[in-house]
């Protein structure tokens, strides 16, 4: 209930997670799980499935057009990092890469650029998604947290 509240509470105004999180120095309790030198590796807090990750930016930009090659370098780079730890720590079927640009897109923060990773096993829909708009997840974000973090670290 938690993170349902807090997602109903944030705001437009309530400033940015992927600027705000990275300067609290906080990596367990806010669950980046690597920092490059100019992108991260964070856990999704309203994840579509376990293993949901996302990469950004430091830099709050909100334009494709305004990354600079060294960031798209980076986040290629943590992309695929995030995908091979993923692979051998939680054996997916398949994953779901990819970003919303704008709010009508889906876009929960419009204003900083950030690359989803949702790991994906067969059936691993079921109808609460679908009828009751919620999500039921097999591991707490603390335990998908300490699972991913030595992987990460590793590969």
């Amino acid at each position: 209930m938690a993170y349902i509240q807090a997602a109903k509470e944030q705001g437009e105004d309530d400033g940015c997670i992927f600027c705000d999180l990275p300067a609290e120095g906080d990596d367990a309790r806010t669950k980046i799980l690597i920092r490059g030198q100019r992108a991260f590796v964070i856990l999704n807090s309203f994840p579509y499935n376990p293993g949901h990750l996302m990469v950004a930016p430091f830099r709050h930009v909100g334009d494709l057009g305004a990354v600079e090659t060294d960031e798209f370098a980076e986040v290629d780079a943590l992309l695929t990092r995030s995908v091979r730890a993923l692979e051998e720590e939680m054996e997916p079927h398949g994953f779901n890469l990819g970003m919303n640009l704008g709010r009508v897109a889906g876009a929960g923060i419009p204003g900083h650029l950030h690359w989803h990773v949702v790991p994906r096993w067969n059936g691993d829909t079921n109808f609460m998604p679908v009828v009751g708009q919620t999500r039921v997840l097999p591991e707490l974000l603390d335990e998908t947290y300490a699972r991913l973090l030595p992987r990460l670290e590793s590969v």
